[in-house]
This record gives C-alpha cells, structure tokens and sequence, in this order.
C-alpha cells in the first residue's frame, strides 16, 4: 500500500472479544514498524498489529497502566509469499493462554515460540470504541506505512474466532488457502470485510456498511492469496555494495548513485512453458542497460548476492542501442537485433521454453523485434536488469498485474484472461502466476 492507508471511525462495540484476519504480502522495508491495522494509535490508549522493527508480527494493546502484548518470534521476510495472520481476543477467557490466539497460514503459534503478555481477567482493549479512529495499512498519525499487498481483512466484533472460518488447508498440496464463501453470520457494530479487489478497497462486504476512506491512491494489483504473481526479487540484487531501491510491491527498482545496479532475477522462474512480461525504464539518463533474461548455475552466485547471471551463466539481453548480448558461460556475444528505444517505449519479453530451441523475443511497443535462441534448453529462467553506470536509473516490470509504478498499463489479458498489458500479448504465451503455471508451466 506504499504511501496510502485507509481509516474510519468506530461507533461503541465490543471492547473485550474479537478477531482479525488478513491475507499479506511484504514487499520489504524490513527494519522498520509498518501498520496492519490498528484503533487509536495515540498517546496513552492504542491497540495496534503491525511489522515491528525486528520483522515480527506484533500485537499490543496499551490502555493507561496496562500492557498487553504478542508477538511470534519468528521473523516474516519471504517477499514472493502470502502470508495468513489471525489474532482472536477474548479477555473474559479464565485460561490466560485463551485471553489472545495467534494463527500463522492456519496453525496455532503457542509456547516458545511467542513472546507474550496477556491481558488481565476482563480487562478492556482498546479497539471497538465509540468515535475512536480505525486505520488499515498506516498509523493515525499518519505514517507506519504498511509495505506490501493486503487481501481478504475480516474484523469481527464479538467473536473470538479461530482460522477455519476464513481458510482450509488444500486437501492436495496441503498449502493453506482462502475459504470460498464466508460461513460469518454477524460481524458486529465495529465489523467489516474488505476484499480490497476493486476501484474501492475500503468498501465493506460483511453487511454491516463500515466503509473506510483512502488515503492517497492505493494501487490495486491482480494478485491475491488464490493467485500469486510475479516480481522483482530484493533478496537478489546487488548495487556493488549499494543496494537499489524498489518500490510498488516490488514491481519498480532504481539502481543507486554509484557503482551502477545490477538488479536480478524475478521471485518466480521457469524451465517450460511460453511466458510474457513488460518492461519500461520510467527514469535517468543511463543508455547501459541491460534488459531480458538469465539462469542460476549454482548457489555459489546466489551467495554473492549478485543478480543472475550478472558474473556467469547464460543470458540474453535487448540493449537501448537496438543491439542484442548472448552470454554463453560467461562468454558475451554482441551483435545487431532490433530498433533503439528509451523511456517512452514498452519493452515486451516473450519467453517461449517449450520448443526444441528455446526462445526469447523482444517487442518494441507491440512490434516484435525478432526471436533469439536461448544458449542452453535445460536452464531455468528469470527476468534479469543490469545497470552498468554510475547515474540513478529506474524501472518497472508489469507481469501482468496492470501497472507501470502507479500508472495503468493496459487492458490487454492473456489466452487465459490473465493480465491486464499495455499491448497484446503474443498468441500462446501468458503472465507469469501460479494459475497459469499449474495451468501450462
């Protein structure tokens, strides 16, 4: 949600029982205090859940003299992963242990694996009162910006809840998933569903009409828990000892000052398939980009923290100059491709690995350039940037979930109504999420 949040004001509910369920996808800023959801949030009387500074989720409850807290000590980094939170509140539970539940992708986290405060015997939380202001996604400062995606938020008034009511482990694959339809029958005074999937993220579903007003512009994205797309990979890139920037659920990424930026693979890569993305360089000066796509060949490179490819392995890369770069094993190749382009022009990456020799394709604004043999056939492949300057340069990847940075890209979906690109997406391909790779990967 970057720079925006949402927020409205509660009327009198229950100040002892509830339960929150949220779906979430970081896009980093580790290190620092991002807000989920919280009441008051001022001096003296809060209860807030947010990313604390160690990367924990922490729920605590401040009402004058008394503090209540939880947090599982284990940290929540994996940016390329929906995570499920649910914390349900009781205070009127006689077992203290009761008195807070905390639930991570459905199970239960309990014992030392928590570092915990419960609230006294009946004591009074503070969320649910009359006038006192919600906020989804930031602080009531503002500020506490939550960085990432959200999905599917229940806050139920009055009841202590436990997971099954919002997901249910895959009877397949056994990975914890949304539930369908909700089984919820009162949410209560202060209760609301925010699916968060249209123009209007702070419309409330649950029945009960507590609509919160944004804050900014949130971007909404295609993604959701259901559906996990493609992005950039922070946990992978490098700035020659300065790291780059990203931005926009990690789909926009700027080298630093110096030493250029090599900003590496994409979170999700493929060995088969026909894949598509879009590329567009929305800032600076540099001319040395390098554009396309490239493999890991060991985890020796991955501990370098380098970008893919960038030392060694096989890449294939359309320059701003027009010209194509092949790199066999580290071996480089340049020769001429295809027309020039800049910051005004959509660059589409058409990766084709189900041919007996494999392809990449570049397209130019919807003109395709030319196919490339890739080096090697039995690779796996990730979207792949190296910057090779000392200027500030920005980018943005639209794999498919509508936008460039906060700007729209497109209407066109792919043969599986998957996508939302600038231009036509080239017959037999498709964006790059888990529906389609379990679909044609």
């Amino acid at each position: 949600m970057a720079s925006t949040g949402l927020s409205r004001t509660c009327t009198q509910g229950n100040n002892k029982t509830a339960t929150l369920s949220v779906w979430l996808k970081r896009a980093g800023g580790f290190g620092v205090e991002q807000y989920i959801l919280g009441f008051g949030l001022v001096a003296g009387a809060y209860t807030q859940i947010a990313f604390n500074s160690g990367d924990n989720i922490a729920v605590s409850n401040f009402s004058g003299g008394g503090v209540s807290d939880i947090r599982a000590l284990a940290k929540y980094r994996d940016l390329a992963a929906w995570y499920h939170f649910c914390v349900a509140f009781d205070s009127s539970q006689n077992t203290e242990s009761n008195r807070i539940k905390y639930y991570i992708n459905g199970t239960q986290i309990t014992g030392s694996d928590l570092d915990v405060n419960y609230p006294a015997l009946n004591a009074d939380c503070v969320f649910n009162n009359n006038g006192q202001p919600c906020t989804v996604g930031m602080s009531n400062t503002p500020g506490g910006y939550y960085n990432g995606s959200m999905a599917m938020m229940d806050w139920v008034d009055g009841l202590q809840l436990d997971p099954t009511y919002f997901g249910s482990f895959d009877s397949a694959s056994g990975i914890w998933t949304p539930t369908a339809t909700s089984t919820i029958s009162d949410y209560g005074v202060n209760g609301f569903k925010l699916a968060m999937d249209t123009t209007t993220p702070g419309a409330d579903t649950s029945g009960k009409s507590n609509t919160f007003t944004a804050s900014g512009t949130p971007t909404l994205l295609q993604g959701n828990p259901q559906n996990n797309w493609c992005t950039l990979n922070p946990l992978n890139s490098t700035g020659n000892g300065t790291e780059p920037t990203y931005a926009n659920g990690n789909t926009q990424s700027s080298s630093p000052s110096s030493g250029g930026g090599y900003v590496g693979s994409s979170t999700i890569g493929v060995s088969s398939g026909k894949w598509f993305w879009e590329f567009k360089k929305s800032g600076g000066s540099a001319t040395n980009i390098y554009n396309g796509v490239g493999n890991i060949l060991s985890t020796s490179e991955i501990a370098r923290n380098s970008a893919v490819g960038v030392y060694y392995g096989n890449q294939v890369f359309y320059r701003p100059d027009g010209t194509k770069q092949v790199v066999t094993n580290g071996s480089n190749a340049n020769s001429s491709y295809g027309a020039s382009w800049t910051t005004s022009n959509v660059i589409g990456i058409a990766l084709d690995l189900n041919s007996a020799t494999n392809t990449v394709t570049f397209y130019k604004d919807g003109a395709s350039q030319g196919a490339i043999n890739l080096p090697t056939n039995t690779d796996t492949w990730f979207f792949n940037v190296v910057c090779g300057t000392d200027t500030v340069d920005t980018w943005q990847l639209n794999f498919g979930e509508g936008f460039f940075g906060t700007t729209a890209a497109g209407t066109n979906a792919d043969g599986n109504g998957q996508g939302l690109f600038a231009y036509a997406v080239p017959s037999g391909y498709y964006a790059l999420n888990t529906k389609n790779l379990e679909a044609y990967g």
